[in-house]
């Protein structure tokens, strides 16, 4: 069996076709992307994973995303010169030229990107002999390509909705975390589609859904819970989220939001650190400390900032955004670097 490796959109649709490879392959990774050259970046992420891993029989699986044909040339010579399996499975009507030029791009213009996978891993891998996930792929297919007619349309815009307000887990840092979160909760539509009035049942229920995902040994808010989930993952990858500046130590989090919370409860449980810093896409970034250094200071040598001694804020001007953690780190300790030299 093949190694897959799996990308795919970022919307229910593309999450959809993961949960069902998910179903069905022992060996996968999954990467996700939206349009643009964060396609380019995790294809990129994909092919250097493979290269490290010495993988000797390979599939790299696309499902849900219209390529370009510059980009289906470029990845059609990577994977060749690789000796890797190519296949995209699509529904967007934009990639008719690509349908016509590559023998690995599929095109169905009638079903959703899940749909097609569903009845492509049930042709060519026997997949759900006993369609226990086929109307989760009707779920989904009815909203993706707006069937409102269907029975099944108004759950689907329930899980759609439910997919795309998704915000408890930041993908960029927590990218496999987030998408367990995403493919659990597509995991319980299955318990709700044949009851009665259910769209609403699945709605109503939704915050508890949501809740068990994050619930520990004690029961808590959704917020608190998510917040010590966060913390908890912060924890355990801390070592690659390791920052210095003055001396001192920090960890270093892209677009985790509420720092107040986070930043002060990882810092209480991580006395070995001196302060937390969390970076947006537009280079602004708050900091945080627990009486260990003034981040003021810090603040205002890294982007112009001030603030408190225990809490600040400031602006990297020159930002670089990127869709890869480490290459955000790179910036930002580089920037730290050539600030410091200048003092």
């Amino acid at each position: 069996m093949s190694a897959i490796f799996h990308l795919s959109h970022t919307d229910l649709d593309g999450y959809g076709c993961q949960y069902f490879t998910a179903q069905c392959f022992s060996d996968i990774s999954f990467y996700n992307a939206n349009y643009g050259p964060e396609v380019t970046a995790m294809l990129e992420s994909i092919l250097a994973k493979i290269q490290a891993r010495d993988c000797k029989d390979v599939t790299i699986l696309i499902t849900d995303l219209n390529l370009t044909p510059k980009e289906s040339r470029w990845i059609e010579e990577q994977t060749t010169k690789l000796g890797i399996t190519l296949q995209l499975l699509d529904h967007h009507a934009s990639g008719q030229s690509c349908f016509e030029n590559f023998a690995w791009y599929y095109l169905d213009t009638t079903r959703s990107a899940s749909q097609i996978t569903y009845d492509w891993l049930q042709q060519h891998y026997s997949f759900d002999p006993n369609n226990s996930f086929l109307k989760t792929a009707q779920v989904i297919n009815s909203v993706d390509i707006w069937l409102s007619n269907h029975p099944y349309f108004e759950l689907g815009k329930v899980a759609l909705s439910m997919v795309s307000s998704t915000k408890e887990l930041n993908k960029v840092m927590f990218d496999s975390s987030d998408r367990a979160f995403k493919l659990y909760l597509i995991e319980q539509i299955n318990a709700f589609i044949d009851r009665e009035n259910a769209h609403i049942a699945f709605d109503d229920a939704m915050h508890k859904i949501k809740k068990e995902f994050f619930k520990n040994a004690q029961n808590d808010t959704k917020d608190n819970l998510v917040a010590s989930y966060v913390v908890a993952l912060i924890g355990t990858q801390k070592e690659r989220l390791t920052i210095e500046c003055e001396g001192k130590k920090g960890v270093l989090v892209y677009g985790v939001g509420n720092s107040s919370i986070i930043g002060n409860r990882f810092l209480l449980e991580n006395e070995d650190y001196d302060f937390y810093m969390d970076i947006s896409g537009r280079g602004t970034f708050s900091m945080r400390s627990a009486n260990r250094v003034d981040v003021a200071q810090l603040a205002q040598k890294i982007g112009n900032g001030g603030g408190h001694p225990n809490a600040s804020g400031g602006k990297i001007e020159n930002f670089k955004n990127s869709f890869i953690y480490e290459e955000i780190k790179a910036f930002v300790e580089e920037h730290i670097e050539n600030v410091s030299k200048k003092i």
